[in-house]
């Protein structure tokens, strides 16, 4: 490991926020008007990653009044204070450029959902049925 990668890892935030492409976000970005600094919260969906360590970015796409606005954000900088994940999307592509063509509802990224691990280590419902009817 070289002098620059040991800085970079240094710079890197140590709860960087847990998100995936597709997923709808909720952005906490710290703006500064004069001297009051204010949380201004961007809504959209991350549509790309890029970047590795401390230069880590990622865009999030959200329609305004009917235009598409884009945004790049840092991960690891001071200026975004909180990412939440309002919805986890289900896609197969690791950049979403395809939905600047789209508009209403094909604009939309199908939702994810979770099968949860007490489920898939129970056994089957079939299995418990035999055991039972054999005694």
């Amino acid at each position: 490991m070289n002098q620059l990668e040991r800085i970079q890892r240094s710079l890197t935030k140590k709860s960087a926020p847990r998100f995936e492409i597709g997923d709808t976000v909720r952005v906490h970005v710290k703006v500064v008007e004069g001297e009051k600094e204010r949380i201004q919260v961007y809504e959209g969906t991350v549509i790309a990653r890029k970047g590795s360590l401390n230069t880590e970015t990622f865009t999030v796409r959200k329609l305004s009044y009917g235009v598409g606005v884009e945004r790049i954000f840092p991960v690891h900088s001071p200026i975004v204070s909180k990412v939440d994940v309002i919805r986890q999307g289900r896609v197969r592509r690791a950049k979403l450029y395809y939905l600047r063509g789209k508009k209403g509802r094909f604009a939309k990224v199908e939702e994810r959902e979770f099968v949860g691990e007490s489920k898939s280590s129970a056994q089957p419902p079939a299995a418990e049925a035999e055991t039972v009817t054999a005694s």
